[in-house]
Protein backbone atom coordinates (compact mmCIF):
# COMPACT_ATOMS: atom_id res chain seq x y z
CA UNK A 1 0.00 0.00 0.00
CA UNK A 2 2.56 2.46 1.18
CA UNK A 3 4.31 1.87 -2.72
CA UNK A 4 0.87 2.79 -4.05
CA UNK A 5 0.78 5.99 -1.98
CA UNK A 6 4.27 7.14 -2.87
CA UNK A 7 3.66 6.26 -6.40
CA UNK A 8 0.63 8.46 -6.93
CA UNK A 9 2.45 11.10 -4.75
CA UNK A 10 5.32 11.09 -7.43
CA UNK A 11 3.05 11.53 -10.48
CA UNK A 12 1.03 13.95 -9.22
CA UNK A 13 3.92 16.03 -7.28
CA UNK A 14 5.48 15.52 -10.52
CA UNK A 15 2.28 16.98 -12.89
CA UNK A 16 1.92 19.84 -10.77
CA UNK A 17 5.54 20.82 -10.22
CA UNK A 18 5.77 20.85 -14.39
CA UNK A 19 2.38 22.99 -14.73
CA UNK A 20 4.48 25.51 -12.29
CA UNK A 21 7.56 24.92 -14.20
CA UNK A 22 6.16 25.79 -17.14
CA UNK A 23 4.18 28.63 -16.47
CA UNK A 24 7.62 30.23 -15.36
CA UNK A 25 9.44 29.33 -18.46
CA UNK A 26 7.02 30.07 -20.61
CA UNK A 27 3.62 31.31 -19.79
CA UNK A 28 5.22 34.35 -17.49
CA UNK A 29 8.00 35.24 -20.09
CA UNK A 30 5.46 34.90 -23.09
CA UNK A 31 3.00 37.36 -21.79
CA UNK A 32 5.17 39.56 -19.91
CA UNK A 33 6.02 41.29 -23.94
CA UNK A 34 2.13 42.15 -24.05
CA UNK A 35 0.75 45.77 -23.02
CA UNK A 36 -0.59 46.64 -20.22
CA UNK A 37 -4.70 45.34 -20.86
CA UNK A 38 -3.59 42.53 -22.53
CA UNK A 39 -1.37 41.26 -19.90
CA UNK A 40 -3.86 41.67 -17.53
CA UNK A 41 -6.53 40.40 -19.39
CA UNK A 42 -4.34 37.08 -19.77
CA UNK A 43 -3.53 36.60 -16.19
CA UNK A 44 -7.61 37.15 -14.84
CA UNK A 45 -8.35 34.42 -17.63
CA UNK A 46 -5.53 31.72 -16.35
CA UNK A 47 -6.84 32.49 -12.95
CA UNK A 48 -10.41 31.76 -14.03
CA UNK A 49 -9.71 28.53 -15.89
CA UNK A 50 -6.75 26.78 -13.95
CA UNK A 51 -8.88 26.08 -10.36
CA UNK A 52 -10.67 23.49 -12.61
CA UNK A 53 -11.39 19.94 -11.40
CA UNK A 54 -7.93 18.85 -12.66
CA UNK A 55 -5.80 21.24 -11.51
CA UNK A 56 -8.04 20.64 -7.22
CA UNK A 57 -6.74 16.87 -7.99
CA UNK A 58 -3.25 17.59 -8.29
CA UNK A 59 -2.98 20.93 -6.06
CA UNK A 60 -5.15 18.19 -2.99
CA UNK A 61 -2.93 15.08 -4.08
CA UNK A 62 0.61 16.74 -4.12
CA UNK A 63 -0.47 17.11 -0.01
CA UNK A 64 -2.88 13.88 0.87
CA UNK A 65 -0.39 11.51 -1.25
CA UNK A 66 3.09 11.76 0.14
CA UNK A 67 1.22 12.52 3.42
CA UNK A 68 -0.60 8.87 3.27
CA UNK A 69 3.16 7.57 1.95
CA UNK A 70 4.33 8.48 5.12
CA UNK A 71 1.43 7.23 7.30
CA UNK A 72 1.97 3.76 5.67
CA UNK A 73 5.16 3.90 4.72
CA UNK A 74 7.99 1.75 6.85
CA UNK A 75 10.49 3.36 8.67
CA UNK A 76 13.55 4.51 6.80
CA UNK A 77 15.15 6.70 4.29
CA UNK A 78 12.10 6.78 2.05
CA UNK A 79 10.07 7.61 4.51
CA UNK A 80 12.41 10.79 5.65
CA UNK A 81 12.41 11.76 1.97
CA UNK A 82 8.42 11.19 1.50
CA UNK A 83 8.35 13.71 4.89
CA UNK A 84 10.81 16.40 3.49
CA UNK A 85 8.95 16.40 0.05
CA UNK A 86 5.78 16.69 1.95
CA UNK A 87 7.52 19.64 3.96
CA UNK A 88 8.32 21.30 0.41
CA UNK A 89 4.33 20.90 -0.91
CA UNK A 90 3.04 22.12 1.87
CA UNK A 91 5.30 25.45 2.08
CA UNK A 92 4.57 25.87 -2.12
CA UNK A 93 0.77 25.71 -0.80
CA UNK A 94 1.35 28.50 1.91
CA UNK A 95 2.73 30.71 -0.79
CA UNK A 96 0.02 29.99 -3.25
CA UNK A 97 -2.96 30.56 -0.35
CA UNK A 98 -1.36 33.42 1.44
CA UNK A 99 0.46 35.16 -2.18
CA UNK A 100 -0.31 34.35 -5.41
CA UNK A 101 -4.00 33.84 -4.77
CA UNK A 102 -4.87 36.87 -2.93
CA UNK A 103 -2.76 38.82 -5.74
CA UNK A 104 -4.85 37.07 -8.34
CA UNK A 105 -8.35 37.82 -6.57
CA UNK A 106 -7.02 41.66 -5.92
CA UNK A 107 -6.15 41.55 -10.13
CA UNK A 108 -9.80 40.16 -10.86
CA UNK A 109 -11.38 42.61 -8.64
CA UNK A 110 -9.35 45.53 -10.37
CA UNK A 111 -10.94 44.56 -13.91
CA UNK A 112 -12.50 47.66 -15.79
CA UNK A 113 -9.92 50.15 -13.93
CA UNK A 114 -6.31 50.94 -14.61
CA UNK A 115 -4.39 48.11 -16.20
CA UNK A 116 -1.26 49.78 -15.84
CA UNK A 117 -1.28 49.87 -11.85
CA UNK A 118 -3.45 46.59 -11.77
CA UNK A 119 -0.26 44.83 -13.43
CA UNK A 120 2.36 47.32 -11.08
CA UNK A 121 0.96 45.81 -7.92
CA UNK A 122 0.56 42.33 -9.45
CA UNK A 123 3.33 41.20 -12.19
CA UNK A 124 7.03 41.36 -9.94
CA UNK A 125 5.55 39.92 -6.37
CA UNK A 126 3.43 37.31 -8.17
CA UNK A 127 6.14 36.01 -10.30
CA UNK A 128 8.52 36.36 -7.23
CA UNK A 129 6.45 34.02 -5.08
CA UNK A 130 5.71 31.75 -7.72
CA UNK A 131 9.89 30.97 -8.30
CA UNK A 132 10.05 29.83 -4.66
CA UNK A 133 6.76 27.59 -4.89
CA UNK A 134 7.98 26.28 -8.45
CA UNK A 135 11.37 25.79 -6.54
CA UNK A 136 9.54 23.82 -3.05
CA UNK A 137 7.14 21.81 -5.86
CA UNK A 138 10.28 20.74 -7.84
CA UNK A 139 12.11 19.97 -4.79
CA UNK A 140 9.29 17.32 -3.56
CA UNK A 141 8.85 15.62 -6.77
CA UNK A 142 13.00 15.47 -6.59
CA UNK A 143 12.87 14.34 -3.34
CA UNK A 144 9.71 11.35 -3.59
CA UNK A 145 11.30 10.36 -6.74
CA UNK A 146 14.53 9.54 -5.06
CA UNK A 147 12.64 8.05 -2.58
CA UNK A 148 10.76 5.66 -4.77
CA UNK A 149 14.07 4.21 -6.40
Amino acid sequence: MSFLFLALAVITTGLYAGFLLTFLIAIMPGIAVLPDERFTAAMRRFNEKVPGPVFLVLFLGVIAFPAAAVVVGDGGIGRLLAMAALACAVGSHLITIAGNIPLNNRLAESEGGDDGAARAAFESRWNSLHRIRTVLSLAAFALLAVAAA
